[in-house]
């Protein structure tokens, strides 16, 4: 046992390098591995880490860079959800066994009124146009 200990004691890399290499081979020409210097799990963990430190900073310049148009696409999805949500509880009335007729009623009322009100004569017609105009104004500004 202690005469197998010393043997590979006795052992040192370049020899050994030499009996592995096959004979009549130049091993110096050969490509050489990099010694590791950390392990596979420890570069792919502090590559993640690095990634999460400058995420804040990636999502500010993305949203600095297509700020209009992320405004956009959120106005769109906004809209698109409300007429859904308002469809929904239209349905939702509509399956209220006299909630339905009731309202058809009071809009059928509503619509003559506002014929017999504003419609009827040039007087009242030139006064809805000029709310109209008035309230234009105050929306969009001149």
């Amino acid at each position: 046992m202690e005469t197998q200990q010393q043997q590979l004691e006795s052992i040192n890399p370049s020899s050994l390098q030499a009996t592995l290499a096959l004979e009549g081979t130049n091993t110096t020409k050969l490509p050489k591995l990099p010694p590791a210097s950390e392990p596979e799990w420890q570069r792919i963990s502090r590559q993640v880490s690095e990634f999460f430190e400058q995420l804040p900073e990636y999502l500010s310049s993305f949203f600095k860079d297509y700020k209009q148009a992320l405004i956009t696409l959120s106005l769109i999805f906004a809209a698109i959800v409300t007429v859904k949500i308002a469809l929904a509880v239209l349905d939702a009335i509509h399956d209220i066994p006299l909630l339905s007729p009731t309202f058809e009623l009071i809009g059928i009322a509503y619509a003559t009124w506002f014929i017999l009100r504003y419609l009827i004569k040039a007087s009242n017609r030139q006064e809805l146009a000029q709310e109209i105009r008035l309230l234009k104004n105050e929306i969009v500004g001149e």
